[in-house]
């Protein structure tokens, strides 16, 4: 393309729009390179997680079966553990102790957790959210040993009295019966109530995140429609952050199912033979808490593949959470759609 301007020929030096210069077609080709150089690195961080849980399943499960085929009880109902020729043990003391500590520690952080998350962003003036916010962050970088002996030595000789008082009145109830031998400090209820005080940082801290992203104009909508201060955060708030609670409170759950040192630093051993009691003031082991108590006995043979087959079973258990998990969310996300 030519001009004429005083009286020379000056050629339009602009590119098109179809050829790009050599610096957009450089940008162009350092972009798809590193687009593909960055959609390789997630596809292999992914697959690499996939890998690392199967070959920990297959570990589990060579090192459990043999000891599963000499086993003399039923491992998913007998709530014995002998692992001496022969061998009979089974899982349903452990599971129940696993199990029940874990719902009681859910059960009494969740509500805490919510209502302070609450309270942080939508009730705290600014000078104090933040550092309440700071302050409950740190509860989650105390070491669980630290909870143990908190718990152990100093909340134990309060609490004692306190579930004789809860025996003695609600006795009759199967869940809370007074257990012989077995003291108010060191019972699976006890256990709960100190695992809740180890999970309520972790789901106040991601509730907190999540009910601070409410959209603003979901608020507005509902003060404009003249609701008060719970209502809106009752139609607003929470319904657009449940999903977001339930995610933290099943982290906090993963967290309470696979402590060791606190649970086995509080929780009463029973010794072989003790009658079963659905009672939560009874002691008792855990998975990992009964893995943890012997892991310096262990030497590689069938004694220790009973262990390993209790370390599967909690495997599974923390898998099956965590699926649930998901699905809620998924469905509530859905549901919100």
């Amino acid at each position: 393309m030519t001009s004429s301007i005083t009286g020379r020929s000056i050629v339009d030096e602009t590119p098109s729009p179809e050829s790009p210069t050599p610096l957009t077609a450089d940008r162009a080709g350092t972009g798809r390179l590193g687009d593909r150089l960055f959609g390789v690195a997630a596809t292999g961080a992914g697959l690499s997680v996939v890998v690392i849980v199967t070959l920990v399943a297959v570990f589990l499960l060579a090192q459990a079966i043999p000891a599963l085929a000499q086993n003399h009880a039923n491992f998913v109902f007998s709530t014995q553990w002998r692992t001496s020729t022969p061998m009979a043990f089974g899982i349903a003391a452990l599971l129940w102790a696993t199990v029940a500590t874990s719902l009681v520690a859910l059960v009494v952080a969740v509500p805490f957790s919510v209502a302070i998350a609450l309270f942080l962003t939508e009730y705290s003036p600014r000078w104090l959210a933040k550092p309440a916010a700071a302050l409950i962050d740190l509860l989650a970088a105390v070491p669980s040993i630290v909870y143990g002996l908190w718990g152990g030595y100093v909340v134990a000789q309060k609490w004692a009295p306190i579930q004789e008082g809860i025996a003695t009145a609600l006795g009759w109830i199967p869940l809370l019966g007074k257990v012989p031998g077995i003291t108010g400090g060191s019972t699976i209820f006890f256990v709960g109530l100190i695992l809740a005080i180890m999970i309520l940082p972790i789901i106040t801290a991601l509730s907190r995140e999540v009910f601070a992203q409410t959209p603003i104009a979901h608020k507005e909508g509902a003060y404009a429609l003249g609701a008060t201060k719970w209502e809106m955060i009752r139609t607003a708030v929470l319904p657009f952050g449940r999903p977001g609670v339930i995610s933290a409170s099943m982290l906090g759950l993963g967290r309470a199912l696979g402590e060791t040192i606190a649970v086995l630093m509080i929780l009463s051993a029973l010794p072989q033979g003790t009658a079963w009691s659905w009672s939560l003031f009874n002691g008792g082991s855990t998975f990992a808490s009964k893995i943890e108590s012997a892991a310096a006995e262990f030497t590689g043979g069938l004694a220790t593949g009973a262990f390993i087959a209790a370390g599967l079973v909690l495997f599974i258990l923390t898998f099956v959470v965590n699926a649930i998990a998901r699905v809620i969310i998924e469905r509530r996300k859905a549901f919100t759609e």
